[in-house]
């Protein structure tokens, strides 16, 4: 080596052998295979290191600089070297690149802009990485563990008994059961998911219909009670149930709770100790807010089913529409909040509109 880069720099050797360190010469260079460091010591043949076996000391900023260095060496121990700013004038002269951790450290805009990538990156990750991931870990998840998240959230006490009559919880019932039997085999996520499709009951927590992993439907006393002060028929209510039911039946609630185990604690722990994770996966999907992608999947699946029992999708229109008007898109209730309420979506309800419906 030689030239403007090849200028000797004071250090201090620690071999690792003796307790005293030894003073020797230190140049950096250019070599066959790039940057390398030449050490002289007094007396003794001067040692060249390739610069693979040299742990580079990270760049500083021209305002931060260290007043000593150390440099790792395998082999040799390490230096210590007593002009940082000679040493990386010699780096940058033997042709020694930064890495991207060290711009980050010197450079805001690389920092930045290495920032805006991670944004990006997670945007990404979130709206087309996550679902993918979710939907296809979804398919082997058990049913016995979608059965003990719906226990859980059905035992809550923010669900409470229905104190509708008799007579009407049987007629709700026996009208479910009906649409349910008006479903064709094999369809949802999997052909070969039978969930445990259940409607429960509930009240307190205004007008609402939830789909529980496993099968639980969820319909409250609030919402049967606005759908008669409309004087609108049964079938609105069927409409809902047909709409959650396409909830249950292509997973979106264990799709979304992966999502969050994936974000949170990893998809492994999603899948593993299921006594430790009933409780905090219930929790979660009592707060699950579905995406436009899930809630146009479970109209297009409420329409077909509606359509396959000889049942009108109006009147779940004019019902979701109601509740539009009186709480707003975004507000009010818990329905239209999870299930986001447009002209346009409840227009296609009223049409029983099947294009576009992909799996």
């Amino acid at each position: 080596m030689a030239g403007p880069d090849d200028d000797a720099i004071d250090a201090l050797w620690f071999d690792g052998l003796g307790t005293r360190p030894r003073p020797v010469t230190v140049r950096v260079g250019r070599g066959p295979d790039g940057p390398e460091l030449r050490v002289d010591v007094p007396g003794e043949p001067t040692r060249t290191v390739p610069g693979r076996d040299v742990d580079w000391p990270s760049r500083w900023s021209a305002r931060g600089g260290p007043a000593r260095l150390t440099v790792g060496v395998r082999g040799l121990g390490s230096l210590q070297v007593a002009r940082p700013d000679a040493w990386q004038r010699a780096c940058d002269a033997a042709g020694l690149r930064p890495g991207l951790a060290a711009l980050m450290q010197t450079r805001w805009s690389v920092l930045l802009g290495v920032a805006a990538l991670c944004v990006v990156f997670v945007l990404v990750l979130h709206r087309f990485g996550m679902p993918w991931v979710s939907e296809r870990v979804a398919r082997h998840v058990p049913l016995d563990w979608e059965l003990a998240i719906s226990d859980e959230v059905l035992k809550g006490r923010w669900l409470a008994p229905s104190r509708l009559p008799a007579e009407r919880r049987e007629a709700l019932h026996a009208a479910f059961d009906t649409l349910r039997g008006a479903m064709p085999a094999g369809t949802g996520l999997a052909a070969d998911y039978v969930p445990r499709l259940e409607l429960h009951l509930r009240r307190g927590i205004g007008p609402n219909a939830l789909a529980l992993p496993g099968g639980a439907v969820v319909l409250t006393d609030e919402l049967v009670e606005r759908a008669a002060e409309l004087k609108l028929p049964d079938d609105a209510l069927l409409g809902v149930l047909a709409h959650e039911i396409g909830h249950v039946m292509h997973r979106h609630g264990t799709r979304m709770v992966v999502e969050q185990a994936v974000m949170n604690v990893g998809l492994a722990l999603a899948l593993g100790d299921l006594s430790t994770l009933t409780t905090t996966a219930a929790s979660a999907v009592a707060g699950l807010a579905y995406s436009r992608g899930h809630e146009s999947q479970a109209d297009c699946f409420a329409i077909a089913m509606m359509t396959r029992a000889g049942r009108p999708t109006g009147p779940m229109a004019d019902l979701l529409l109601d509740l539009g008007r009186q709480h707003g898109d975004s507000g009010g209730s818990d329905w239209l909040s999870s299930h986001p309420s447009t002209p346009a979506r409840a227009e296609r309800l009223r049409a029983a509109v099947l294009e576009d419906c992909g799996r």
